[in-house]
Protein backbone atom coordinates (compact mmCIF):
# COMPACT_ATOMS: atom_id res chain seq x y z
CA UNK A 1 0.00 0.00 0.00
CA UNK A 2 1.29 3.27 -0.85
CA UNK A 3 1.33 5.84 1.79
CA UNK A 4 -0.51 9.07 1.22
CA UNK A 5 1.16 12.34 0.82
CA UNK A 6 0.46 15.75 2.30
CA UNK A 7 -2.36 14.34 4.59
CA UNK A 8 -2.30 15.05 8.14
CA UNK A 9 -1.45 11.67 10.08
CA UNK A 10 -4.46 12.32 12.58
CA UNK A 11 -6.82 13.29 9.77
CA UNK A 12 -8.85 9.62 10.01
CA UNK A 13 -8.98 10.14 13.67
CA UNK A 14 -10.53 13.57 13.25
CA UNK A 15 -12.75 12.38 10.71
CA UNK A 16 -14.58 10.02 12.98
CA UNK A 17 -14.72 11.60 15.60
CA UNK A 18 -16.48 14.84 13.83
CA UNK A 19 -18.67 11.76 11.88
CA UNK A 20 -19.94 10.27 15.40
CA UNK A 21 -20.18 13.55 17.21
CA UNK A 22 -22.62 15.84 14.34
CA UNK A 23 -24.52 12.29 13.25
CA UNK A 24 -22.77 10.86 10.25
CA UNK A 25 -21.77 7.21 11.20
CA UNK A 26 -22.55 5.74 14.51
CA UNK A 27 -20.11 2.23 15.61
CA UNK A 28 -22.83 -0.77 15.01
CA UNK A 29 -24.38 -2.10 18.34
CA UNK A 30 -22.73 0.73 20.44
CA UNK A 31 -24.73 0.25 23.49
CA UNK A 32 -23.48 -3.80 22.93
CA UNK A 33 -20.52 -2.88 22.95
CA UNK A 34 -20.00 -2.77 19.42
CA UNK A 35 -19.75 -5.61 16.55
CA UNK A 36 -17.07 -5.65 14.01
CA UNK A 37 -17.15 -4.47 10.86
CA UNK A 38 -20.66 -2.96 10.62
CA UNK A 39 -21.65 0.46 11.46
CA UNK A 40 -24.78 2.91 11.76
CA UNK A 41 -24.99 5.87 9.22
CA UNK A 42 -26.83 8.81 11.11
CA UNK A 43 -29.32 11.05 10.17
CA UNK A 44 -26.31 13.45 8.29
CA UNK A 45 -24.69 10.21 6.80
CA UNK A 46 -27.48 9.17 5.25
CA UNK A 47 -28.15 12.21 3.75
CA UNK A 48 -24.74 12.00 2.18
CA UNK A 49 -25.01 8.15 1.32
CA UNK A 50 -28.18 9.12 -0.26
CA UNK A 51 -26.98 12.48 -2.21
CA UNK A 52 -23.93 9.97 -3.49
CA UNK A 53 -26.74 7.20 -4.86
CA UNK A 54 -29.01 9.66 -6.42
CA UNK A 55 -26.27 11.33 -7.97
CA UNK A 56 -24.87 8.33 -9.80
CA UNK A 57 -28.35 7.07 -10.57
CA UNK A 58 -28.72 10.27 -12.42
CA UNK A 59 -25.37 9.84 -14.22
CA UNK A 60 -25.87 6.23 -14.53
CA UNK A 61 -29.43 5.42 -15.49
CA UNK A 62 -31.36 8.52 -16.11
CA UNK A 63 -29.33 11.19 -18.27
CA UNK A 64 -28.85 8.05 -20.26
CA UNK A 65 -30.99 6.54 -23.15
CA UNK A 66 -29.03 2.58 -22.98
CA UNK A 67 -29.17 2.02 -19.01
CA UNK A 68 -31.72 0.95 -17.10
CA UNK A 69 -32.28 -0.16 -13.47
CA UNK A 70 -33.37 -2.99 -11.83
CA UNK A 71 -33.54 -4.32 -8.04
CA UNK A 72 -32.82 -7.95 -7.27
CA UNK A 73 -33.48 -9.76 -4.13
CA UNK A 74 -30.43 -9.94 -1.70
CA UNK A 75 -31.14 -14.30 -2.03
CA UNK A 76 -30.68 -15.73 -4.85
CA UNK A 77 -30.56 -19.19 -5.71
CA UNK A 78 -27.16 -20.88 -4.44
CA UNK A 79 -26.65 -22.83 -7.99
CA UNK A 80 -26.32 -18.47 -9.33
CA UNK A 81 -23.32 -18.45 -7.04
CA UNK A 82 -21.88 -21.65 -7.66
CA UNK A 83 -21.90 -20.68 -11.72
CA UNK A 84 -20.17 -17.80 -10.96
CA UNK A 85 -17.53 -19.28 -9.04
CA UNK A 86 -18.12 -17.71 -5.46
CA UNK A 87 -18.79 -20.64 -3.94
CA UNK A 88 -15.23 -22.35 -4.25
CA UNK A 89 -13.04 -19.01 -5.05
CA UNK A 90 -14.61 -16.19 -3.44
CA UNK A 91 -12.09 -16.21 -0.58
CA UNK A 92 -8.78 -14.23 1.06
CA UNK A 93 -6.30 -16.02 2.04
CA UNK A 94 -5.34 -15.84 5.68
CA UNK A 95 -3.52 -16.40 9.03
CA UNK A 96 -4.09 -17.23 12.41
CA UNK A 97 -1.40 -15.68 15.58
CA UNK A 98 0.06 -18.60 17.10
CA UNK A 99 -0.42 -16.36 20.26
CA UNK A 100 -3.76 -14.83 20.43
CA UNK A 101 -5.34 -16.90 17.45
CA UNK A 102 -6.51 -13.48 15.82
CA UNK A 103 -7.02 -14.09 12.41
CA UNK A 104 -5.34 -11.55 9.41
CA UNK A 105 -5.42 -11.50 5.50
CA UNK A 106 -1.87 -13.10 4.86
CA UNK A 107 -1.54 -10.85 1.98
CA UNK A 108 -0.77 -7.76 4.38
CA UNK A 109 2.74 -7.19 5.38
CA UNK A 110 2.63 -8.31 9.26
CA UNK A 111 5.74 -9.41 10.83
CA UNK A 112 4.16 -8.97 14.68
CA UNK A 113 0.72 -9.82 15.22
CA UNK A 114 -0.91 -6.41 15.94
CA UNK A 115 -3.05 -7.78 18.80
CA UNK A 116 -0.95 -8.99 20.84
CA UNK A 117 2.83 -8.27 18.98
CA UNK A 118 3.20 -11.88 18.35
CA UNK A 119 5.55 -13.21 15.76
CA UNK A 120 4.66 -16.57 14.70
CA UNK A 121 1.75 -17.38 12.36
CA UNK A 122 0.33 -20.62 11.37
CA UNK A 123 0.39 -21.64 7.62
CA UNK A 124 -1.90 -19.38 5.49
CA UNK A 125 -5.15 -20.72 4.26
CA UNK A 126 -8.52 -19.78 2.18
CA UNK A 127 -10.87 -18.00 3.91
CA UNK A 128 -14.59 -17.97 1.87
CA UNK A 129 -15.94 -14.39 2.67
CA UNK A 130 -19.58 -15.06 1.86
CA UNK A 131 -21.98 -15.32 4.58
CA UNK A 132 -23.93 -18.43 4.43
CA UNK A 133 -27.56 -18.63 5.76
CA UNK A 134 -30.72 -20.78 5.80
CA UNK A 135 -33.73 -20.60 3.75
CA UNK A 136 -36.82 -22.37 5.17
CA UNK A 137 -37.88 -24.28 8.40
CA UNK A 138 -35.43 -27.23 8.30
CA UNK A 139 -31.54 -26.14 8.59
CA UNK A 140 -29.52 -28.65 6.16
CA UNK A 141 -27.16 -29.03 3.37
CA UNK A 142 -29.96 -28.42 0.97
CA UNK A 143 -31.62 -25.16 2.95
CA UNK A 144 -27.81 -23.41 2.14
CA UNK A 145 -28.22 -20.01 0.66
CA UNK A 146 -26.05 -17.34 0.89
CA UNK A 147 -25.87 -13.19 1.52
CA UNK A 148 -25.00 -11.39 -2.06
CA UNK A 149 -21.53 -10.69 -2.27
CA UNK A 150 -22.22 -7.95 -5.16
CA UNK A 151 -24.87 -7.31 -6.40
CA UNK A 152 -24.06 -8.14 -10.48
CA UNK A 153 -25.35 -11.76 -10.05
CA UNK A 154 -29.00 -10.45 -9.71
CA UNK A 155 -28.18 -8.29 -12.96
CA UNK A 156 -26.93 -11.26 -14.95
CA UNK A 157 -29.18 -13.79 -14.36
CA UNK A 158 -32.09 -10.79 -15.28
CA UNK A 159 -30.17 -10.07 -18.38
CA UNK A 160 -32.75 -12.44 -20.68
CA UNK A 161 -36.06 -10.96 -18.68
CA UNK A 162 -34.72 -6.94 -19.02
CA UNK A 163 -33.89 -7.60 -22.93
CA UNK A 164 -36.91 -8.69 -24.01
CA UNK A 165 -39.12 -6.70 -21.87
CA UNK A 166 -37.68 -3.60 -22.60
CA UNK A 167 -36.64 -4.43 -26.34
CA UNK A 168 -33.41 -2.99 -25.77
CA UNK A 169 -30.52 -3.03 -28.33
CA UNK A 170 -26.70 -3.92 -27.85
CA UNK A 171 -25.05 -1.64 -26.42
CA UNK A 172 -27.43 -1.52 -23.05
CA UNK A 173 -26.66 -1.51 -19.73
CA UNK A 174 -28.31 -2.43 -16.36
CA UNK A 175 -27.76 -0.99 -13.59
CA UNK A 176 -28.24 -1.28 -9.65
CA UNK A 177 -28.02 0.07 -6.24
CA UNK A 178 -28.26 -2.17 -3.36
CA UNK A 179 -26.59 -4.02 -0.37
CA UNK A 180 -23.94 -6.89 -0.15
CA UNK A 181 -22.78 -8.32 2.84
CA UNK A 182 -18.67 -9.83 2.85
CA UNK A 183 -17.10 -11.69 5.82
CA UNK A 184 -13.94 -9.80 6.05
CA UNK A 185 -11.06 -11.46 8.20
CA UNK A 186 -10.41 -8.01 9.55
CA UNK A 187 -12.53 -5.39 8.43
CA UNK A 188 -10.76 -1.69 8.91
CA UNK A 189 -10.38 2.03 8.10
CA UNK A 190 -13.20 3.01 9.85
CA UNK A 191 -16.03 2.38 7.43
CA UNK A 192 -13.59 1.57 4.20
CA UNK A 193 -13.93 -1.79 4.65
CA UNK A 194 -16.82 -3.47 6.56
CA UNK A 195 -19.02 -6.87 6.30
CA UNK A 196 -22.57 -4.70 5.30
CA UNK A 197 -22.03 -2.36 2.31
CA UNK A 198 -24.02 -0.69 -0.39
CA UNK A 199 -22.82 -1.32 -4.34
CA UNK A 200 -23.75 1.00 -7.37
CA UNK A 201 -22.66 -1.86 -9.89
CA UNK A 202 -23.84 -1.64 -14.22
CA UNK A 203 -22.86 -4.50 -16.18
CA UNK A 204 -23.10 -2.83 -19.68
CA UNK A 205 -23.66 -5.37 -22.74
CA UNK A 206 -21.51 -4.73 -25.65
CA UNK A 207 -20.79 -6.53 -29.40
CA UNK A 208 -17.96 -8.84 -29.25
CA UNK A 209 -14.39 -6.71 -30.49
CA UNK A 210 -16.46 -3.95 -29.23
CA UNK A 211 -15.24 -3.82 -26.02
CA UNK A 212 -12.18 -1.70 -25.57
CA UNK A 213 -13.40 0.66 -26.88
CA UNK A 214 -16.25 0.88 -24.99
CA UNK A 215 -13.70 0.22 -21.51
CA UNK A 216 -11.92 2.74 -22.37
CA UNK A 217 -15.15 5.32 -22.58
CA UNK A 218 -16.42 4.24 -19.22
CA UNK A 219 -12.90 4.57 -17.93
CA UNK A 220 -13.09 8.21 -18.78
CA UNK A 221 -16.73 8.81 -17.75
CA UNK A 222 -16.61 7.20 -14.44
CA UNK A 223 -13.31 9.45 -13.40
CA UNK A 224 -15.06 12.71 -14.45
CA UNK A 225 -17.91 11.82 -12.19
CA UNK A 226 -15.90 11.81 -9.10
CA UNK A 227 -14.62 15.03 -10.33
CA UNK A 228 -18.16 16.56 -10.45
CA UNK A 229 -18.76 15.39 -6.79
CA UNK A 230 -15.48 17.60 -5.67
CA UNK A 231 -12.92 14.72 -5.65
CA UNK A 232 -9.68 15.81 -6.32
CA UNK A 233 -6.93 13.26 -4.90
CA UNK A 234 -8.29 10.61 -7.32
CA UNK A 235 -6.54 8.77 -10.00
CA UNK A 236 -6.82 5.87 -12.61
CA UNK A 237 -4.68 3.03 -11.82
CA UNK A 238 -4.44 0.01 -14.49
CA UNK A 239 -3.98 -3.15 -12.89
CA UNK A 240 -1.28 -5.32 -13.79
CA UNK A 241 -2.06 -8.73 -15.49
CA UNK A 242 -1.29 -10.52 -12.55
CA UNK A 243 -3.58 -8.58 -9.93
CA UNK A 244 -6.41 -8.52 -12.97
CA UNK A 245 -9.66 -11.84 -11.94
CA UNK A 246 -9.07 -14.69 -14.28
CA UNK A 247 -12.14 -13.51 -16.42
CA UNK A 248 -10.99 -9.68 -16.39
CA UNK A 249 -9.07 -8.88 -19.95
CA UNK A 250 -8.59 -5.76 -18.62
CA UNK A 251 -9.77 -3.57 -15.45
CA UNK A 252 -9.08 -0.02 -13.85
CA UNK A 253 -9.11 1.01 -10.44
CA UNK A 254 -10.26 4.53 -9.80
CA UNK A 255 -7.89 5.25 -6.45
CA UNK A 256 -8.75 8.04 -3.84
CA UNK A 257 -6.10 9.34 -1.64
CA UNK A 258 -7.02 8.39 1.70
CA UNK A 259 -5.04 9.03 4.95
CA UNK A 260 -3.64 5.25 5.35
CA UNK A 261 -2.75 5.44 1.74
CA UNK A 262 -4.00 5.08 -2.21
CA UNK A 263 -7.11 2.57 -2.00
CA UNK A 264 -9.53 1.90 -4.77
CA UNK A 265 -13.36 3.09 -4.57
CA UNK A 266 -14.15 1.65 -8.44
CA UNK A 267 -12.96 -0.90 -10.31
CA UNK A 268 -13.97 -0.94 -14.18
CA UNK A 269 -13.55 -4.12 -15.50
CA UNK A 270 -13.88 -5.36 -19.19
CA UNK A 271 -15.39 -9.28 -17.92
CA UNK A 272 -15.71 -10.71 -21.34
CA UNK A 273 -18.28 -12.99 -21.82
CA UNK A 274 -17.92 -14.72 -18.71
CA UNK A 275 -20.73 -13.41 -16.64
CA UNK A 276 -23.63 -14.84 -19.00
CA UNK A 277 -21.49 -18.17 -20.62
CA UNK A 278 -20.96 -19.87 -16.93
CA UNK A 279 -24.57 -18.85 -15.78
CA UNK A 280 -26.02 -20.12 -19.82
CA UNK A 281 -23.80 -23.09 -19.36
CA UNK A 282 -24.94 -23.91 -15.34
CA UNK A 283 -28.46 -22.86 -16.08
CA UNK A 284 -29.44 -24.43 -19.17
CA UNK A 285 -31.09 -20.94 -20.10
CA UNK A 286 -29.93 -19.50 -24.06
CA UNK A 287 -28.62 -16.02 -23.12
CA UNK A 288 -27.66 -15.54 -26.26
CA UNK A 289 -28.42 -12.08 -27.81
CA UNK A 290 -29.69 -11.94 -31.77
CA UNK A 291 -28.20 -8.74 -33.05
CA UNK A 292 -30.90 -7.60 -35.93
CA UNK A 293 -28.40 -5.46 -37.05
CA UNK A 294 -25.58 -7.40 -37.53
CA UNK A 295 -28.16 -10.82 -38.51
CA UNK A 296 -26.14 -12.99 -36.13
CA UNK A 297 -26.64 -13.99 -32.31
CA UNK A 298 -23.90 -13.82 -29.66
CA UNK A 299 -23.17 -13.84 -26.36
CA UNK A 300 -22.27 -10.70 -25.39
CA UNK A 301 -19.17 -9.18 -23.46
CA UNK A 302 -19.75 -7.05 -20.41
CA UNK A 303 -17.91 -3.72 -19.16
CA UNK A 304 -18.76 -3.20 -15.28
CA UNK A 305 -17.85 -0.45 -13.33
CA UNK A 306 -18.50 -0.67 -9.94
CA UNK A 307 -18.56 1.82 -6.77
CA UNK A 308 -18.83 1.25 -2.98
CA UNK A 309 -21.36 3.91 -1.26
CA UNK A 310 -19.91 3.91 1.92
CA UNK A 311 -16.07 4.24 0.39
CA UNK A 312 -17.40 7.43 -1.76
CA UNK A 313 -18.72 8.35 1.48
CA UNK A 314 -15.95 8.54 3.72
CA UNK A 315 -13.41 9.87 1.07
CA UNK A 316 -16.31 12.83 0.36
CA UNK A 317 -15.55 12.91 4.16
CA UNK A 318 -11.63 13.25 4.51
CA UNK A 319 -11.55 15.49 1.09
CA UNK A 320 -14.06 17.84 2.54
CA UNK A 321 -12.46 18.16 6.48
CA UNK A 322 -10.62 21.43 6.45
CA UNK A 323 -9.71 23.44 9.49
CA UNK A 324 -9.31 27.52 9.25
CA UNK A 325 -8.34 28.98 12.20
CA UNK A 326 -11.03 28.21 14.91
CA UNK A 327 -13.55 26.55 12.13
CA UNK A 328 -14.20 23.16 10.81
CA UNK A 329 -15.47 23.11 7.63
CA UNK A 330 -17.07 20.44 5.85
CA UNK A 331 -16.57 21.85 2.17
CA UNK A 332 -18.37 19.25 0.90
CA UNK A 333 -19.41 19.90 -3.21
CA UNK A 334 -22.85 21.46 -2.94
CA UNK A 335 -24.72 18.78 -5.00
CA UNK A 336 -23.77 16.04 -2.33
CA UNK A 337 -23.67 17.85 0.95
CA UNK A 338 -26.45 16.50 3.23
CA UNK A 339 -27.91 19.63 3.74
CA UNK A 340 -27.74 22.40 1.32
CA UNK A 341 -29.46 25.20 3.15
CA UNK A 342 -30.08 26.24 6.55
CA UNK A 343 -32.84 29.04 7.77
CA UNK A 344 -31.65 31.33 10.83
CA UNK A 345 -34.18 33.56 12.48
CA UNK A 346 -31.51 36.16 13.75
CA UNK A 347 -33.11 35.69 17.02
CA UNK A 348 -35.53 32.79 18.09
CA UNK A 349 -37.81 34.97 20.58
CA UNK A 350 -39.02 37.46 18.12
CA UNK A 351 -42.13 35.92 16.77
CA UNK A 352 -42.13 38.39 13.23
CA UNK A 353 -38.76 36.89 12.75
CA UNK A 354 -39.62 33.51 13.25
CA UNK A 355 -42.58 33.78 11.39
CA UNK A 356 -41.11 34.83 8.42
CA UNK A 357 -37.73 32.51 8.40
CA UNK A 358 -40.52 29.55 8.57
CA UNK A 359 -41.94 30.57 5.74
CA UNK A 360 -38.88 30.70 3.98
CA UNK A 361 -37.79 27.45 5.19
CA UNK A 362 -41.42 25.28 4.26
CA UNK A 363 -41.10 26.92 0.53
CA UNK A 364 -37.60 26.12 0.47
CA UNK A 365 -38.18 22.93 1.28
CA UNK A 366 -41.02 22.41 -0.88
CA UNK A 367 -39.29 23.95 -4.21
CA UNK A 368 -37.16 20.69 -5.17
CA UNK A 369 -36.72 17.27 -3.56
CA UNK A 370 -32.86 17.74 -4.09
CA UNK A 371 -33.12 20.96 -2.06
CA UNK A 372 -32.70 19.63 1.54
CA UNK A 373 -32.98 22.35 3.92
CA UNK A 374 -32.04 22.52 7.67
CA UNK A 375 -33.98 24.81 10.46
CA UNK A 376 -31.36 26.69 12.76
CA UNK A 377 -33.18 28.86 16.13
CA UNK A 378 -30.17 27.37 18.50
CA UNK A 379 -27.92 30.22 20.05
CA UNK A 380 -26.43 32.82 18.74
CA UNK A 381 -25.97 33.29 15.46
CA UNK A 382 -22.24 32.78 15.35
CA UNK A 383 -22.55 29.59 17.16
CA UNK A 384 -25.17 28.57 13.99
CA UNK A 385 -22.30 29.46 11.35
CA UNK A 386 -20.03 27.08 13.58
CA UNK A 387 -22.51 24.30 13.69
CA UNK A 388 -23.82 23.87 9.70
CA UNK A 389 -19.99 24.91 8.90
CA UNK A 390 -19.14 21.70 10.95
CA UNK A 391 -21.59 19.57 8.54
CA UNK A 392 -21.18 21.55 5.63
CA UNK A 393 -24.10 23.60 5.27
CA UNK A 394 -23.07 25.26 2.03
CA UNK A 395 -25.48 28.16 2.62
CA UNK A 396 -27.10 29.95 5.33
CA UNK A 397 -30.09 32.07 5.29
CA UNK A 398 -30.45 34.82 8.36
CA UNK A 399 -33.73 36.79 8.85
CA UNK A 400 -33.44 40.00 10.59
CA UNK A 401 -35.48 43.25 11.25
CA UNK A 402 -34.23 44.81 7.85
CA UNK A 403 -36.06 41.70 5.89
CA UNK A 404 -39.29 42.70 7.70
CA UNK A 405 -39.25 45.83 6.12
CA UNK A 406 -37.26 45.42 2.49
CA UNK A 407 -38.06 41.63 2.14
CA UNK A 408 -34.16 40.82 1.48
CA UNK A 409 -32.39 38.34 3.46
CA UNK A 410 -28.81 37.81 4.02
CA UNK A 411 -26.75 34.93 2.29
CA UNK A 412 -23.54 33.23 4.16
CA UNK A 413 -21.40 31.19 2.01
CA UNK A 414 -19.64 28.54 3.77
CA UNK A 415 -16.28 28.74 2.55
CA UNK A 416 -15.85 31.93 2.19
CA UNK A 417 -18.23 33.51 4.94
CA UNK A 418 -18.92 36.41 2.72
CA UNK A 419 -22.63 37.31 2.99
CA UNK A 420 -24.65 39.07 0.73
CA UNK A 421 -28.71 40.32 0.50
CA UNK A 422 -30.97 38.54 -1.88
CA UNK A 423 -34.55 39.01 -2.44
CA UNK A 424 -36.57 36.81 -0.76
CA UNK A 425 -39.18 36.01 -4.04
CA UNK A 426 -35.51 35.27 -6.06
CA UNK A 427 -34.47 32.65 -3.61
CA UNK A 428 -35.75 29.39 -5.25
CA UNK A 429 -34.17 31.25 -8.64
CA UNK A 430 -30.84 31.81 -7.01
CA UNK A 431 -30.73 28.19 -5.08
CA UNK A 432 -31.53 26.43 -8.94
CA UNK A 433 -28.62 28.36 -10.61
CA UNK A 434 -26.16 27.82 -7.24
CA UNK A 435 -26.40 23.92 -7.21
CA UNK A 436 -28.08 23.33 -10.51
CA UNK A 437 -31.16 21.83 -9.10
CA UNK A 438 -34.30 19.84 -10.74
CA UNK A 439 -37.30 21.61 -9.65
CA UNK A 440 -40.36 19.70 -8.84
Amino acid sequence: MEKAKGKSSDLLEKVVALAKRRGFVYPGSEIYGGFAGFYDWGPLGNELLWNIEQAWWRAVVQNRDDVVGIRAATLMNPKAWEASGHVKGFSDPMVECKKCHHSFRSDEEMKTCPECGGKEFAKPKQFNLMFKTHVGAAEGSESVAYLRPETAGGIFVNFRNVAATNRLKIPFGIAQIGLAWRNEINPRDFVFRTREFKQMELEYFVRPGEDEEKFKEWVKERFAWYRSIGLTNVRKREQEKKERAHYSKATTDIEYEFPFGWQEIEGIANRGDFDLSAHAKASGADLTYFDEGAKERYLPYVIEPSAGVERIALALMCEAYTEDGERVVMKFHPRIAPVKAAVFPLLANKPDLVKLARKIYEELKAHSPQLSVAWDDRGNIGKRYLSQDEVGTPFCITVDFDSLENDEVTIRDRDTTKQERVKIDELRGYFTTKLKLTTS
